[in-house]
């Protein structure tokens, strides 16, 4: 058996790259991700429009580390729905990338990324779920490695950099993120390959890694707003994400590694595109829809909490609003009859029922066509 060193990582900038394979991807990506900012830049109301795309994001990326939990189940477990303790455990941990996600995209308004934001964010990250006992919020000080679950370092895969190193390692990467590279996308996608090789944390690596992403080209003035996620693509293209990272580290393949980002970036910016513009038409259709059928004052605030909280209780809206209750329960009702939402789970003695508006969290679970035109699906159902 060949014995694996650890990995030193490369220099950045990356020097050899092949910069006439790339040439073609980084415009075409730069294009898709330029539309995609300019939508968000145009919405009226992002942070609640983009709510359940914000939700599934953070269970793709939870998914690829081995969690179960469904956006469905997320939104029932923040709706009272109880679980087995395995499935609450996954469900804290999107909870807390979802928090993470957030957290970030506050901190880092007119601030540039730090290394003291991945820590605080690996914090978050890793509060109260498996790994806990991980050294959350710092820096790992023992050698780890990467293989099949059990095995010694000399049977691993992959063997991150010595600690003794680490802060080395980290300072050139922090260093990288501040200068201009030849491209925002390339270096994004060099940022988060060197990130995952580093390696820093003894758990959580692939997750806080994935955040950099929307996180760097919001920092870099490509995106509008960080609501901008890659983790479907990763997600279903696994194989392939753990190939061209393994490929750097044996290899030295960069260009193999930026090409496939940036076909992610290209395929993500466009399929986020037409989710997003599903969700204005959605928008727009719930508005003039939940007047004719409430004649409520009260249509903007219920429709936007609709779109916040997709599976809700009756307390939900009452708590999160100026509604009162008895108008609450009306409003509930009138919505029902209509086929805008359903009862998720029917109320039992002190147990409220659980409602559920199903078209959302259709498109943001991409259970419909999103190349059919924007408002040919029905509401109903």
């Amino acid at each position: 058996m060949t014995k694996i060193s650890p990995y030193e990582p490369q220099n950045l900038p990356i020097d050899e790259l092949d910069y006439r394979a790339l040439i073609a991807l980084v415009g075409e990506a730069n294009a898709a991700l330029a539309r995609y900012s300019g939508l968000l830049q145009g919405m009226v109301n992002p942070a609640v429009l983009l709510s359940p795309i914000t939700n599934q994001e953070a269970v793709l990326s939870s998914k690829i580390e081995g969690t179960q939990a469904t956006l469905e189940e997320v939104l029932e477990h923040e709706a009272g729905q109880t679980h087995d303790e395995n499935k609450t455990q996954d469900i804290r941990e999107v909870l807390n990338y979802r928090k993470a996600l957030m957290l970030a995209q506050e901190q880092l308004q007119g601030r540039p990324l730090r290394l003291s934001l991945l820590l605080h964010l690996h914090t978050i990250l890793m509060d109260s779920v498996r790994g806990q006992n991980k050294t959350p919020g710092e820096f790992r000080k023992e050698q780890n490695w990467i293989g099949r679950t059990g095995c010694t370092m000399e049977e691993a895969s992959f063997i991150p950099p010595s600690p003794l190193r680490l802060h080395d390692h980290l300072q050139a990467w922090e260093t990288y993120l501040s200068s201009t590279d030849f491209d925002v996308l390339a270096q994004t996608a060099i940022a988060h390959a060197q990130f995952e090789l580093i390696h820093p944390f003894k758990d959580g690596n692939g997750r806080i890694g994935r955040l950099l992403i929307p996180l760097l080209l919001y920092a870099k003035g490509r995106l509008f707003s960080p609501m901008f996620y890659l983790s479907a693509y990763l997600e279903s293209n696994r194989d392939e994400y753990y190939a061209r990272l393994k490929a750097i580290s044996k290899e030295g393949d960069w260009t193999g590694w930026i090409a496939f980002f940036l076909r992610a970036i290209i395929e993500q910016a466009t399929d986020n595109t037409a989710r997003v513009q599903h969700i204005m038409s959605l928008y727009d259709t719930m508005k003039d829809r939940v007047r004719a059928v409430t004649h409520s004052q009260h249509t903007a605030q219920l429709v936007d909490l609709l779109f916040a909280k997709p599976i809700f209780r009756s307390s939900d809206i009452i708590e999160k609003s100026e509604i009162p209750k008895p108008t609450t329960h009306l409003l509930i009702r009138q919505l029902q009859e209509d086929g805008i939402i359903k009862v998720m789970r029917q109320a039992s003695g002190r147990r409220p029922a659980i409602y559920v508006f199903p078209r959302l969290l259709d498109i943001a679970e991409g259970r419909i066509d999103l190349s059919r035109p924007k408002g040919s699906e029905p509401v109903q159902g």
